[in-house]
């Protein structure tokens, strides 16, 4: 289960990572928060058209990835809240699609990053450990059928000094033609540019293990 912010958050934080699981017959499921209606220098543009056209984008790009489902709670971009209703919902779906790992955004990462990555991480985290584990959070859950359950491992993209690499040399292609999916966000720049930027990072990545490309994460297990 892959929980980001906003729709292309996972593309570029874990988009190879998603295209080598799902080709290799992983389910992965998408969680995406808000809805990035604010996501545009467009004079043209409002809120509503842009929240629109970003589900559909969104929805090619994890096409382009092999993901099974895209869930989209509809939050307005910058509207995220450390709130117990927020949580709930995490908690509901992480209960219905039982997943082994959740892939999220480090909420630690420094200097400084969108406020909504920073709180998306921090309930995703309380939401997988202790929320999701405990039956006693939540007895709605139980009663409507959903049983607890434990995730295995978190991996947190967006960490300086990432403590698992994942390979991507052999799917970059597929990460690049997801993120250019995401026309409203990705679209302005020229095509040479754009593959050298995303590239450039994942090469960086995948440089510290020995790979021609990389995506790195700060993995969290816990225990059975």
């Amino acid at each position: 289960m892959v929980v980001n912010a906003h729709p292309d958050d996972a593309e570029f934080g874990c988009g190879g990572t998603i295209a080598r699981w799902a080709g290799g017959g992983r389910e992965v499921v998408y969680v995406v928060c808000t809805n990035g209606d604010r996501g545009s220098s467009d004079p043209e543009m409002t809120s509503e058209r842009l929240a629109a056209i970003r589900v559909k984008e969104q929805r090619a790009a994890a096409a382009a990835l092999g993901v099974k489902e895209v869930i989209f709670l509809g939050y307005p971009d910058g509207g995220l809240e450390d709130t117990g209703a927020f949580r709930e919902q995490l908690v509901r779906l992480i209960r219905k699609h039982r997943p082994e790992i959740v892939l999220t955004s480090n909420p630690h990462r420094r200097p400084f990053q969108h406020r909504d990555h920073r709180i998306v991480g921090t309930v995703t985290l309380d939401a997988v450990f202790p929320y999701a584990r405990d039956r006693l959070y939540y007895p709605e859950h139980e009663a409507a059928g959903l049983a607890t359950h434990k995730v295995r491992e978190v991996y947190l993209w967006g960490t300086d000094e990432p403590d698992i690499v994942i390979d991507i040399t052999g799917v970059m292609d597929k990460k690049l033609a997801a993120l250019r999916c995401h026309v409203t966000q990705v679209g302005h720049r020229p095509e040479e540019i754009f593959r050298k930027f995303v590239c450039e990072r994942a090469a960086a990545v995948g440089g510290l293990r020995g790979f021609t490309y990389g995506e790195g994460f700060l993995r969290i297990e816990f225990p059975p």
